[in-house]
Order: C-alpha cells, then sequence, then structure tokens
C-alpha cells in the first residue's frame, strides 16, 4: 500500500502543478488533487506514527490529530478566502461526523475483527466525554439559539467570545491532560504501547511532515477553486461536498492512523486520534477559523444549521455511550458506520 500512496505522490503532485498551470477540466483536477492530498495525508499519518512511538500514546494521538487536522485548516483558510463560509461549516461539521462514526467506527470495526475485545483508557474516555459535551453540546448550540433574536453583528460578536473562550479551554485541557494530570490516571493496556521501533527517524520524519504539509497548502488552495464547477456537474449541493468530500479529504491522515492503530490493537492511540482530533476541531480549529475570517470580507459566524447540529449532537450522544465503558468490539464499529452512512444519505438528499 505505501508503495500505491508513493506512486500518487509522485505522479500526482507534478500532475496538480501541470494540470493547474494548463487550466484542465476542473472536475478531473479535482479528482486529481484529491488523490493526491490523499496520498501525501498518508506520508504525514506515518510521519506522525513514528512520532508517536518515540513520544508515547497520548502525545502521539495529539500529533496525528493535529497534523491530520493541518490539512483541514489549511483548505478551510482558502475558502474563507474565497467566500465559501457554508462550505467550512459544513467540513467542520463533516470532520465532527468524520471523525467521531467514520474514523471511530472503522478503527473498532477492523480491529474488532482481529480481537474480539479491544481496550481502552476508560478515565480519557470519560474526560473526552465531558469535553465533546461542552464542544458540541454548549459551545454549538448555544450560538444557534441566541442567534435567532441577534442582528448579524451581535451573532458574530457571540461567536468571536465563545471562540476565544474555546481555545482557552482548549489549552487547559491539554495542559491538565499532559501536565498537571499526566500519568495520573493510568491504564493497564498504556504500558504495551511503547515496544515497537519507528519506521522513520525522529529527523526524517519531522521533515517529510513539513514537505507533506506544505504540498498539501499548495494544492488545497487549488482544489477549493474546483467545488463550484464540480457541484453542478454532479448535482452536489455546498452542505455535501463541505461534509462528505472535504471532511474526507482533509481528514485522510488520521483515518489511516486510527485504523492502522487499532488493528495493531493500539487502542489508546486509536481513540485518542478519532476523539482528540474531533475535540481539536470543535474547540480548535473551528474557533480560529471564525478569528481568522475577520480579515477576510465575509465573516464567518459559529452558527450551523439544525440539520448540521443535529447530526452532531446525536453523533457525541453516540460515542459517548459506546465508548464509556472503556472497552469496544466489531459490532459497537458496525454501529457508528451505520450512523455515519444514514446521516450522509440525508446530506445528499438535502
Amino acid at each position: 500500500m505505501n508503495k500505491i500512496f508513493a506512486l500518487m505522490v509522485f505522479v500526482g503532485v507534478p500532475l496538480s502543478v501541470i494540470g493547474g498551470l494548463l487550466h484542465w477540466p476542473s472536475v478531473m483536477m479535482f479528482l486529481i488533487y484529491c488523490l493526491t492530498i490523499i496520498a501525501l495525508a498518508s506520508y504525514m499519518g506515518r510521519a506522525t506514527e513514528s512520532l508517536a512511538i518515540v513520544t508515547g500514546p497520548r502525545i502521539g494521538g495529539l500529533l496525528n490529530a493535529t497534523f491530520g487536522n493541518a490539512v483541514e485548516l489549511i483548505i478551510s483558510v482558502f475558502a474563507l478566502k474565497a467566500g465559501l463560509v457554508e462550505v467550512v461549516l459544513a467540513s467542520l461539521t463533516g470532520s465532527v461526523l468524520g471523525n467521531l462514526l467514520l474514523v471511530a467506527g472503522l478503527s473498532f470495526f477492523v480491529g474488532g475483527l482481529k480481537y474480539k475485545r479491544q481496550e481502552f483508557n476508560v478515565y480519557d474516555a470519560r474526560h473526552n466525554a465531558g469535553l465533546l459535551t461542552f464542544a458540541i453540546l454548549v459551545a454549538f448550540v448555544i450560538p444557534e439559539v441566541f442567534s435567532t433574536n441577534m442582528s448579524q453583528t451581535k451573532t458574530l460578536s457571540l461567536s468571536i467570545g465563545i471562540s476565544v473562550i474555546m481555545i482557552i479551554l482548549y489549552l487547559a485541557a491539554l495542559y491538565f491532560k499532559l501536565v498537571t494530570h499526566r500519568g495520573v490516571y493510568q491504564h493497564k493496556s498504556d504500558e504495551a504501547e511503547h515496544h515497537e521501533e519507528p519506521e522513520w527517524g525522529k529527523g526524517k520524519a519531522i521533515t517529510i511532515l513539513a514537505l507533506a504539509t506544505v504540498a498539501v497548502a499548495y494544492i488545497s488552495e487549488r482544489l477549493v477553486h474546483t467545488f463550484e464547477t464540480v457541484a453542478e456537474s454532479f448535482g452536489w449541493s455546498e452542505l455535501f461536498i463541505g461534509i462528505i468530500i472535504v471532511a474526507i479529504v482533509g481528514n485522510a491522515a488520521e483515518h489511516a492512523s486510527a485504523i492502522i492503530m487499532a488493528y495493531k490493537n493500539k487502542m489508546n492511540v486509536a481513540v485518542e486520534i478519532a476523539i482528540g482530533s474531533t475535540l481539536q476541531i470543535a474547540m480548535f480549529v473551528a474557533p480560529v477559523l471564525v478569528l481568522i475570517s475577520l480579515c477576510f470580507p465575509t465573516s464567518m459566524p459559529l452558527v450551523f444549521s439544525l440539520p448540521e447540529l443535529a447530526a452532531m449532537a446525536t453523533s457525541v450522544l453516540l460515542i459517548i455511550v459506546l465508548s464509556n465503558d472503556g472497552d469496544t468490539n466489531w459490532f459497537e464499529g458496525a454501529t457508528l458506520l451505520a450512523a455515519y452512512i444514514i446521516m450522509g444519505i440525508g446530506f445528499y438528499l438535502l
């Protein structure tokens, strides 16, 4: 599989540059850009996996989530610059659904096919449950409720205030987990995840990570300009493109990493990637995008549509119920995947 991704990168990156300069058809370039970003994301995933082995499961999961979300952040900034606010909000929704239902679902399912029962840190699961409830059910629902009786200016002011609070709380959560309470809540499966040699050394992994991120930034800018033509060609709405297409492409690195980790029975890292990435999207990426949007002609308030909020809230409740006991199996994975498919069909038909 690695050879296929290597071929996709060495062919896809030059084609992305040449096709963009020669103005090849938008639909063809859309496919080339998406496949190239996914291939580059696999390199980002392998690099962060190597760093994760060196740094341990918690920091490793955080690294995977951060660099995986870097792709989506880059795509979203260029989309905001182009005035595609609805696509950005939809992609944020898609990331939450993708991580909680698709990534976690595939991880639980694939890992569960190999192992009848997989355990992970129950204390982390409960800690994350509280943060997920805050990030989605409080910070995303409140602006929607209050904005119904507010002007656009006041709605934006509320969004800025909530964004600042969320960023502060997210940084506090990292400080809690990685500094003040590091190692306080240990789990017996934590100790089994440190005995493995990294694929790449620290220096090589960081270099590959940096180069892949730069390439993704370039291609993401090109990708954004194909959305309108692709939507018209396939009859897709901006909502569907954001929730399904951009979210899957933007989070390809975490998707691959989490599934590989689950297959290797490293469920602490897999869960940290899936849920940690969701928290980072909701509590850091989304607020940062709200603040960045102030630099562009069209600002982005933190107000989602009712279907988006309902889908995200349902996903949060489902993952909390299934993960709060600290173990999982293939059937729980299948349940999450079924929920994702149902929501995907709904957004496609909207």
